[in-house]
């Protein structure tokens, strides 16, 4: 099977995907644990969850702005 999109362009749908995915199962996954849990405790799983989340995004929006950075030398 061939791409229709040539390699040298970001996939930016894919990396929504990837990333919706990621903060879903992060989301869950730390709500279910921290309720679970409840207290003190709790709210520390609340907050690993959250910097985990924030890390995702911030992870795959450097990653997409990278391929572009790259993308853009190689037609130059």
């Amino acid at each position: 099977m061939t791409s229709t999109q040539p390699n040298s362009e970001p996939r930016l749908l894919s990396r929504i995907v990837v990333t919706w995915i990621e903060l879903t199962v992060i989301g869950f996954g730390g709500g279910a644990i921290g309720t679970s849990i409840g207290g003190p405790p709790g709210l520390i799983i609340y907050f690993v969850t959250t910097l985990l989340s924030v890390g995702i995004l911030f992870y795959n929006v450097n990653e997409l702005i990278k391929h572009w950075v790259v993308s853009s030398a190689d037609t130059r």
